[in-house]
């Protein structure tokens, strides 16, 4: 394999200068203030959502699905879509959801963040996390 010229930090870097990037106690604050148009999405792979739990309410969706549910002309398209006015994303460590939030803003989505440091920062301050069932 050749060498890389850009390695995953470079490439999320970038990323988050394109991006809304919100810590926990932000991402809190806005689903407490949300009057329902808000979607919180979970990137996870579905076996780190088993074993480590989510954030109550999220919605998981697998990080390679993501632009293919969230796009009307998609044949996978997701009806949680339809009344949807922000997202905010995350996954584990808010890599993922940085490379993503970046990905939909250039597909020309609006009202999108990601939650800084994942979902390894929500449970560091504290916040609910809710077992998923097998």
């Amino acid at each position: 394999m050749n060498k890389l010229t850009s390695s995953f930090r470079d490439l999320v870097a970038e990323a988050e200068k394109e991006i809304e990037t919100l810590s926990p106690a932000q991402v809190r604050a806005a689903l407490d203030s949300s009057t329902g148009g808000l979607l919180l999405v979970d990137l996870r792979d579905v076996r780190e959502v088993k074993r480590e739990g989510r954030i109550a309410g999220s919605l998981h969706i697998p990080r390679g699905m993501l632009e293919f549910w969230i796009d009307p002309e998609s044949p996978y398209y997701r009806r949680e879509f339809d009344e949807v006015d922000g997202l905010i994303l995350y996954c584990n460590k808010g890599w993922r959801s940085a490379l993503a939030a970046q990905t939909l803003k250039r597909m020309g989505a609006e009202g999108v963040a990601h939650m800084q440091g994942g979902m390894e920062n929500w449970k560091a301050e504290g916040g609910a996390i809710e077992q998923v069932s097998s």
